[in-house]
């Protein structure tokens, strides 16, 4: 996307940080083990930039494996309440900065990460400014992905696609591409220059949520919190309607994340 949308689409998180709190979830178990596993570092001696914490989804996971976290959000009041879901957690700090402003002073770093994050960061600066806080051999890790529809995905999300056409949002090509052919960022991160070793982890898994929940995670997308008021309210009161009109009122959404680990060149 162009630099004017991608940071107008960035600051929508912070206009709602209490609703993205409570929509958004915490990241699978598996990214976490995966992670860890791949780095090949103890999580209780590893000392994590995290960028773009929101309200702490991710961070919460990593402090309670232990690890010591300085995490950077360009939202004040996600900041603010990442730093109250913390606040149990001594060895982790918050701080308020874009991460391409932010100034790591002495600081040094085992893992800079960024869970759903890094397309939002400065493409031109956002390999340089990881490399440079990290320690030698240290490891960048982000992931990307996103819904995704294999066999057997839940048919209510192709209905739920008359629903954007009736208030003249389509956006999704239908039907979508297999997950199998979502491009991940390999060539990207070697063509930066600055790391090696390029690792990609790709994990499809589900997620179920009722009317409400799936309704409180949209309101968080950045793309609907710039539509029209009137419009995203239709949207949103249709797609209540049809999953609370199925039986047990709940859908299953396939999630595709691909997790990315590449390490600092000397």
């Amino acid at each position: 996307m162009d630099p004017a949308t991608r940071i107008r689409r960035a600051h929508t998180f912070d206009e709602i940080a209490e609703l993205y709190d409570r929509g958004r979830r915490e990241p699978p178990d598996h990214l976490f083990n995966d992670l860890f596993a791949q780095a090949g570092i103890e999580p209780s001696s590893a000392r994590i930039l995290e960028i773009g914490c929101g309200t702490g989804q991710a961070t919460l996971p990593l402090a309670r494996r232990g690890c010591h976290i300085d995490c950077v959000e360009i939202g004040a009041n996600l900041a603010r309440i990442a730093r109250r879901n913390l606040a149990g957690f001594p060895q982790v700090r918050v701080d308020t900065a874009s991460f391409e402003d932010w100034e790591p002073g002495s600081l040094s770093f085992d893992i800079v990460f960024a869970a759903t994050s890094w397309h939002w960061l400065d493409p031109q600066l956002r390999y340089a400014k990881a490399a440079q806080v990290l320690r030698p051999a240290g490891v960048l890790a982000f992931t990307t992905g996103g819904h995704v529809f294999p066999p057997g995905f839940d048919p209510i999300f192709a209905e739920m696609q008359n629903c954007y056409e009736a208030i003249g949002e389509a956006r999704m090509k239908w039907p979508p591409p297999a997950p199998e052919e979502v491009r991940d960022a390999r060539e990207e991160i070697e063509q930066s220059g600055y790391f090696e070793n390029v690792r990609v982890t790709r994990r499809i898994w589900v997620d179920e949520f009722t009317a409400d929940e799936h309704v409180a995670m949209m309101s968080t997308a950045s793309d609907h919190r710039l539509m029209q008021p009137a419009k995203r309210d239709q949207l949103f009161a249709e797609m209540h309607r049809l999953i609370q009109s199925r039986p047990g009122g709940r859908i299953r959404k396939h999630n595709l994340t691909m997790l990315h680990l590449a390490q600092k060149k000397a």
